[in-house]
């Protein structure tokens, strides 16, 4: 499942640990490989606890769908948001010409990024909204900030009561994983750092020694996302997520299923959100991507997030997909999330052939 490298560049290495699943009317599939917890000594790394599917893992951006995009399917279908109207209706002092729906396209022309723990205020739009799909954290950032002001309960609340609690989601939570058995998300805050140093790929005007609360060690049992982490408590509509497998793959279930759960969303708004917008890649949160699947061209819905989990599933045909990885311990250039996730669309193609 590595990608194959581009000349001159260095070849990416795979996660220590990697759990693949995927759950169809015709076949199941499930593979789980490697260790959650690594320890390094002499420049080599050696895995220490095994992965298993109980183990819980950093959703990072997949919290964007399981969280805040799940959350506002319900709250547009008590009509309690609209999408529609501008952030100012639910955030005073916000932007007026941004939308909720905006936001959800990822149109919003947000900076993609912004380190809130050296500047908590957001900065002005960096390219006009509407016009262009620019992928935005800050967007997601916002949208968390617009639940808890329709709910009026901190965002971790209004996820538990929304969506992990009906949903009967017992191994998600925000922030603080209920049990021992967690994938270790990063070796330590580097690559915050280095997206500072470097002003790659956002050239925002900080440095990392405009922050002094750098966490130096391996970030286990903590969200890896720097915001998420240093300025939001660990609670963000953007990350902060942790799951497990038979958890995420019960939510994609409850989500391809979703015409049977009509007791906490409507249907017709389910499938505003699950449509393509101006962008066919990109649903109302949700990104989409093309599976072949039993002799049909399929539409998953779904999300990576940058620690190596990523998960998906298709809209009334019962299927659901997870890829769990701790793709940062590596020392050198780590196997993207997409390698991931493609690997396991390609996987469960291939199994789809033989059955």
């Amino acid at each position: 499942m590595n990608a194959v490298p581009i000349a001159g560049e260095a070849p990416h290495e795979p996660p220590a640990g990697l759990i693949m699943a995927a759950r169809t009317p015709w076949f199941d599939l499930t593979e789980c490989t490697g260790h959650r917890t690594v320890r390094w000594a002499g420049g080599e790394r050696a895995g220490e606890a095994p992965m298993t599917l109980d183990t819980y893992h950093d959703l990072a951006s997949v919290t964007k769908i399981v969280a805040t995009t799940t959350a506002l399917i319900r709250l547009v279908s008590e009509r309690l948001v609209d999408l529609d109207a501008p952030l100012s209706a639910y955030l005073p002092r916000s932007y007026e010409v941004i939308t909720v729906r905006d936001l959800l396209l990822h149109r919003g022309g947000l900076w993609e990024w912004w380190p809130l723990y050296i500047q908590p205020d957001l900065p002005p739009p960096r390219y006009r909204p509407g016009r262009a799909r620019r992928y935005s954290d800050l967007g997601f950032i916002l949208l968390g900030r617009i639940v808890t002001a329709a709910t009026g309960l901190r965002l971790d609340r209004a996820v538990a009561e929304l969506v992990t609690r009906p949903l009967g989601l017992t191994q998600t939570t925000y922030a603080r994983p209920t049990g021992t058995e967690v994938a270790m998300s990063a070796l330590d805050d580097r690559v915050e750092m280095a997206m500072l140093d470097t002003g790659r790929p956002y050239p925002v005007p900080y440095r990392s020694t405009d922050f002094t609360r750098w966490r130096r060690e391996p970030v286990l049992g903590q969200v890896a996302d720097g915001n998420a982490y240093h300025a939001l408590d660990g609670v963000a509509g953007h990350a902060g997520l942790f799951s497990t497998v038979p958890d995420l793959l019960k939510y994609c279930a409850a989500l391809s299923r979703y015409e049977e759960h009509d007791r906490l969303w409507r249907p017709e708004v389910a499938r505003e959100f699950f449509a393509p917008g101006p962008d066919p890649e990109q649903a109302l949160g949700f990104r989409r991507y093309a599976l072949d699947l039993a002799g049909e061209t399929v539409t998953v819905l779904g999300h990576p997030g940058y620690v190596g989990c990523a998960i998906g599933f298709v809209p009334g045909r019962d299927v659901a997909l997870v890829v769990a990885g701790n793709r940062l311990l590596v020392a050198g250039a780590p196997t993207p999330t997409e390698d991931l996730w493609h690997g396991l669309l390609q996987a469960t193609t291939e199994r789809s052939r033989t059955v």
